[in-house]
């Protein structure tokens, strides 16, 4: 099979790594890609958003399979795209990838169908969000509503603050139009967990429970990033915790996306909190997140490719996905400033010595004459798995000492800080 994985970051990196350990692809490509990737795969200068471009050059070249990984190019009907072109394609259409798309109306989904999540309101309008804060007070979670990078929420542990993060998304155009309506929630508390799953329209299948790290430094302080790093599995997540999730989260979620015609046939995000009452959803992204992916993936043991042609088939329930009985840790090194200011273009020193002891994903690097630079926020995942949870973390810090760039940026307590 040809095969082609929309993207470009850590997460493209760990699917095409997968995929290319598949007997059924005999060539893989992947658009537009990165640094790294093109070890496994044939880079393809065509961008991600750009629908019609990736269409026709799937078309061209005669590809048997797209997996398109990121959310942009999901929202905006690329899987719809490849289908009418009459190539199988890997994600949910424009009407299920909706569910990441707007936060206004997943929050309305889980209303509808009582599925568990916090209280919110919903405002297009500046002042009256602002009077809602005022009323409700702190700590208050504030959403733009549209995709922002996973940089679109604020936990506001002030009124002021608060106030603050909906006029920067609704009057400022922080995120453009993705803030122009926000979703303001209640602050749940709890240990905050993901668990990315498997689905084709009817059955969804779970893969290990992760915990993500979103802040930028030691002890979850400083501004939201894409994640800093992430483990697999989490110790909060009890066998008894995704029973009661699959039973009034997962499925649920999957069979009001059918019923309400907008069929999930992908990977399903499912960002939730422990909560003393019970798991809530706080998020639903439309696809892989990243990093988890790459610590997830890590631990997989059945063909990646069987398991996406099973989601895009519709017979997920007549496959048993096996995973490895091991843990898994991913460290991101980042540029230093991100997710704020920083530069690019350094040189990377240490990975083929990090990689003799773990799998080193690309997220943010360039080849350039023979030298790998970094080329982005968040530049490499450093991935290990071990028998236990805390021989993985250990070694994932180990390999990541063997690197080097310019102004690296990394946290010191990634598996450590719930």
């Amino acid at each position: 099979m040809r095969v082609l994985v929309v993207g470009s970051g850590g997460r493209e990196h760990a699917i095409c790594w997968k995929l290319a350990q598949s007997p059924k692809v005999t060539e893989l490509f992947c658009a537009p890609g990165n640094g790294g990737i093109a070890q496994v795969a044939t880079c393809v200068d065509v961008k991600a958003t750009d629908v019609p471009g990736m269409v026709a050059w799937a078309k061209e070249h005669h590809m048997d399979f797209v997996m398109v990984a990121p959310d942009d190019p999901l929202a905006m009907g690329m899987v719809d795209a490849l289908e009418e072109a009459g190539i199988p394609a890997f994600g949910p259409r424009a009407n299920a990838a909706i569910i990441e798309a707007s936060k206004a109306f997943s929050k309305e989904l889980m209303a509808k169908y009582h599925i568990p999540t916090a209280a919110y309101a919903t405002f297009t309008e500046l002042d009256k969000a602002l009077a809602y804060i005022e009323e409700q007070g702190a700590p208050i979670v504030v959403k733009a509503d549209g995709l922002a990078l996973g940089k679109g929420v604020v936990v506001a542990s002030t009124v002021e603050e608060a106030k603050q993060a909906a006029t920067e998304m609704m009057a400022d155009k922080k995120f453009g139009e993705s803030g122009s309506t926000v979703v303001i929630e209640e602050c749940m508390v709890g240990p905050e967990v993901t668990v990315l799953a498997f689905a084709d329209g009817k059955h969804v299948v779970p893969m290990p429970a992760s915990q993500d790290h979103k802040r930028a430094f030691d002890g979850n302080q400083g501004p939201n990033t894409g994640g800093m790093g992430a483990i697999s599995p989490p110790p909060q997540y009890t066998s008894e915790i995704a029973k009661q999730c699959m039973e009034e989260i997962f499925q649920p979620t999957i069979d009001a996306l059918q019923a309400e015609g907008r069929p999930f046939h992908g990977v399903i995000y499912f960002g939730l909190m422990l909560t003393p009452k019970g798991p809530r959803v706080v998020e639903y992204n439309a696809r892989f997140g990243d990093p988890e992916c790459q610590v997830v993936l890590s631990l997989l043991d059945t063909d990646l490719m069987d398991v996406l042609q099973a989601c895009v088939d519709g017979t997920l329930d007549q496959l048993d996905i096996q995973w490895k009985k091991e843990a898994g840790c991913v460290l991101v090194l980042a540029s230093g400033g991100y997710p704020l200011d920083y530069k690019k273009g350094y040189p990377i020193s240490g990975l083929e010595e990090a990689g003799k002891t773990s799998v080193v994903f690309h997220a943010g690097t360039a080849l350039k004459d023979g030298q790998y630079v970094t080329n982005g926020g968040r530049v490499l995942g450093v991935t290990t798995t071990a028998p236990t949870l805390e021989e993985a973390i250990s070694n994932a810090y180990e390999a990541g000492k063997h690197i080097s760039f310019t102004d690296m940026h990394f946290r010191t307590d990634i598996g450590h800080a719930f």
